[in-house]
């Protein structure tokens, strides 16, 4: 069926591909928390296991909404792991540390990177694609990953 939102096919797919890169980021950062949470090591190992958890959890939710925002425009999401490693702006993580300190910066890092990725779409896909409501909605997600950003920087303190 037809997709008729006010947005023209053409902004549709490039906002859709631009948003296939979002979620192949979000997958790898889901599955680098899964590492963390599951390969974490050391004195605060109850406590940071524990927040881990609620991170992948809430990277979770993050794939699901960007994989169903994409269908909402029309397009399929991308879902094979090779699509991912593709499309995704992380590396690989690398074996060197489990400690928390060393698992809470690469986490870091890659929720930053994120944080650039979606500043950097917000204006395209309100003014160059007519398509508020995507600006709209990774603007909020950008605001979650800030607000994780925040707590994983105080846990560096």
């Amino acid at each position: 069926m037809k997709t008729n939102i006010g947005i023209s096919p053409e902004n549709r797919e490039v906002v859709a591909h631009e948003l296939a890169k979002l979620l192949a980021d979000e997958f790898v950062l889901y599955t680098k928390t899964l590492n963390a949470h599951w390969n974490l090591e050391g004195i605060d190992f109850h406590s940071v296991h524990v927040y881990f958890e609620d991170l992948y959890n809430e990277s979770a939710a993050f794939v699901d909404a960007v994989a169903e925002r994409i269908r909402q425009l029309g397009h399929y999401a991308p879902a094979t792991l090779k699509n991912f490693l593709q499309l995704t702006h992380l590396t690989e993580q690398d074996e060197d540390g489990n400690d928390s300190r060393s698992l809470i910066k690469k986490l870091l890092a890659d929720h930053e990177s994120i944080i650039e990725f979606i500043r950097s779409t917000i204006d395209e896909f309100a003014d160059a694609h007519k398509d508020a409501g995507t600006s709209d909605f990774v603007t909020g997600l950008m605001e979650k990953h800030e607000k994780t950003a925040w707590m994983l920087r105080a846990h560096l303190k």
